[in-house]
This record gives C-alpha cells, sequence and structure tokens, in this order.
C-alpha cells in the first residue's frame, strides 16, 4: 500500500512517520498482519513494486508499505531513527551512517538514460550532444523547437553519474547549473513527470522507473547503445545507477525475510525482467 502523502525536502521523515502511523492504525484490524516499511531512491523504489507483488503473492499476510521516494540519505536516515525496516539506496553508505548502525548490502545497477517529451522525434544522442546541450550551446532541436533542460539537485546521484560521463559534461552540468530560470526536479518520479509534462524537455531516468512505471517519455540509445541489461552487463553502456538494500540490526524478521526473497534466484529474475543488472547472489549460492 502507498500512502498519498507528499514529501518535502523540508519534513520528508515527519510526513513519512505520520503517513505511516496512519496506515498502520488502519491495518492493525488486518488480522494482526506484519508490516514492512521500506523507502529510498524513486527508481529503486519502482524496482521494488513488482518485487511487493510477487511476494504477496506468496505471503498475503504481509502488509508491505512505500511511501513516495525519500530519496537514499532520507530514507537511510528514517531507517536509523526506527521508521523504516528497509532502505533502498542508490548511495554508498558515509561513515557516519555505518556509525550510527545502517549495514549495506549490494544488489546490482540499473541503467541511467536521457529521456526527452514525447513530441522530440529523436532515438538517440551523443555524448557531444549532451555536452553542447547541458553548457547552453544548443537550446533548440533540428526542427527548430525550444529545448527544455530538466536539471537534477546538486550532489544527487543522477547528477553525479552523469557528471561522470565525460569531463566536458562535468564542466557542462556546472555551467546548467550556473544559469538562471533553470528547472531543477527533486526526486526520480518528479524529474520523470517534469518531462513528460515539458514539451521539449529533456531530462534523465533510470530503466526500472521506464519499464515498471511506463511514463510517457521518449528514451534514447547513448552514442548508438540502447541502455538495457545486457548493454550494461558487456559494458557498452556506461551510466548506471547503484542498488542496495540497507537495514540495521533492529529490522524486524519479517523484512529480513522479504530480503531473502529479492535475493533469491526468482528474486533476482524478476529484477531483471524490470531492468536491473543484478551483481548479489543468494547466500546460499554456491
Amino acid at each position: 500500500m502507498v500512502s498519498l502523502c507528499w514529501l518535502t525536502r523540508s519534513v520528508p521523515v515527519l510526513c513519512l512517520m505520520i503517513g505511516i502511523v496512519v496506515l498502520c492504525a488502519d491495518g492493525e484490524s488486518a488480522q494482526g498482519a506484519e508490516t514492512i516499511r521500506i523507502n529510498g531512491s524513486g527508481s529503486a523504489l519502482d524496482m521494488m513494486e513488482p518485487m511487493v507483488a510477487s511476494y504477496r503473492k506468496i505471503r498475503p499476510d504481509v502488509r508491505i508499505v512505500m511511501e513516495k521516494p525519500l530519496g537514499s540519505s532520507g530514507a537511510i536516515k528514517a531507517l536509523i531513527a526506527g521508521v523504516l525496516d528497509i532502505a533502498v539506496s542508490s548511495k554508498p553508505l558515509k561513515p557516519e551512517e555505518a556509525a550510527q548502525g545502517a549495514l549495506a548490502r549490494e544488489y546490482g545497477k540499473t541503467p541511467v538514460l536521457f529521456v526527452t517529451h514525447r513530441n522530440v522525434h529523436r532515438t538517440d544522442i551523443s555524448t557531444r550532444e549532451a555536452e553542447e546541450i547541458y553548457r547552453g550551446k544548443v537550446r533548440t532541436w533540428q526542427n527548430g523547437k525550444p529545448l527544455r533542460l530538466i536539471l537534477r539537485a546538486e550532489g544527487d546521484i543522477d547528477t553525479t553519474i552523469l557528471r561522470g560521463l565525460s569531463p566536458g559534461m562535468d564542466a557542462a552540468i556546472t555551467a546548467a547549473r550556473n544559469r538562471k530560470g533553470m528547472i531543477v526536479a527533486v526526486t526520480d518520479p518528479e524529474s520523470n513527470e517534469m518531462v513528460a509534462a515539458t514539451p521539449g524537455a529533456l531530462g534523465a531516468s533510470g530503466l526500472t522507473s521506464l519499464l515498471v512505471d511506463k511514463p510517457a517519455l521518449n528514451p534514447l540509445s547513448l552514442n548508438g547503445v540502447k541502455a538495457t541489461v545486457k548493454t550494461l552487463a558487456s559494458g557498452t553502456y556506461p551510466l548506471a545507477k547503484e542498488i542496495r538494500f540497507v537495514t540495521t540490526k533492529n529490522t524486524l524478521p519479517a523484512a529480513l525475510k522479504f530480503l531473502e526473497f529479492i535475493y533469491s534466484a526468482p528474486g533476482r529474475a524478476l529484477a531483471e525482467k524490470f531492468g536491473v543488472l543484478v551483481s548479489a547472489r543468494d547466500r546460499g549460492d554456491k
């Protein structure tokens, strides 16, 4: 069940706590069902949706609550505070997070790709074109229509990933962030919604979001290479967002059982179906 509480930068954990308290209170009459509270980065939570649906068929007695995404850092803070049972993160743990008891386990990664509004008739973008667009040298598409760039916040993992495409892209993103009037999305869903709603828009998205949510976006290949699990595995596609699960010593047994399913062969196969190159293996695998 997903709460309808919209999370903001200023009060994300408070809003999450209110949403979970309401949902859990409502669910207390549901025959004492165990509740697992999960949050994290947007792309990672999109991967979780088919996982949750599949697990519910096995364990209908378990309630899994996922709020709108707090992002990796916000979810880990909520986990440490005891508001969550599992955080799904796209960032490595910070030393201070580990010192507070956060425990991370790697899972895999999903391609990050450039996406446009549906009215942009393009199928590919080159690194050089992306550099020129972010630098501001190119502000229209080939048909003369305005090109509207959707940025992510500085320090956001998507921004870091795009900066790593090339030294030129790193400098171009800095230039874009210094221009006035730029559109900046805070979360993965917000970014996809902005691109879908803005004619001529260009942004970035995780492949999992496109395969699970199926937003009205036009995905672009990069330098002629499509973003897929296979091209990521072969090393021919360069941009990817990591996915890891974070728990604490206080994580409930029901949540750990759900993680066993995620790391099992059926769970890994489901993740790969929805755009994740899984690197982790079940602890019982040889």
